[in-house]
């Protein structure tokens, strides 16, 4: 058993439709639990952090451009979510990056349906609704990123009796 923690955010668009709640919700039905929540309005530097030059190396700076652009045009609910394979477990809930290639029952494959084609014509940066850390070690600088320790909380949720 592996407890884990990783980052989660309800990017702008998921923000400005009100999805927060319903997303929040598919995390703690899953038995998953929320340790840090905050509203912030990203400032480009912050977003510059996030969206390091890495992402230009992968996927070119135009794409970063976009990135940038995107999570910097409102705001988005950042949030640490814990539990036994934490990672894993929120990536699957997530669904895969594309929208429209997201399964339903997953919050990109039940929200939303843009593809790379649409954004890529738009020059606009594919508008899934979320973020998650793609493994532990993205986790790890992520939450140092969006969250100081004393911002995270410890508690026992009523069902994790049925879990440990």
């Amino acid at each position: 058993m592996v407890i884990q923690q990783t980052l989660t955010l309800v990017k702008p668009d998921g923000v400005a439709r009100g999805l927060t709640g319903e997303i929040i919700k598919r995390f703690e039905q899953r038995g998953l639990k929320i340790v840090a929540l905050k509203l912030v309005k990203v400032d480009m530097d912050h977003a510059k952090k996030h969206y390091t030059e890495d992402i230009s190396e992968r996927h070119g700076e135009k794409i970063r451009l976009q990135l940038l652009d995107f999570i910097t045009e409102g705001p988005v609910v950042a949030m640490i979510i814990e539990g036994i394979d934490a990672i894993e477990n929120v990536r699957k809930l997530v669904g895969v990056t594309e929208s429209k290639s997201a399964l339903p029952g997953t919050i990109r494959g039940d929200f939303t349906h843009v593809s790379y084609q649409h954004a890529d014509e738009k020059e606009t940066a594919i508008k899934n609704v979320i973020h998650a850390s793609a493994d532990e070690n993205d986790a790890k600088n992520e939450m140092a990123l969006w969250f100081s320790i004393d911002e995270l909380h410890d508690y026992q949720r009523a069902d994790e009796a049925h879990v440990f």
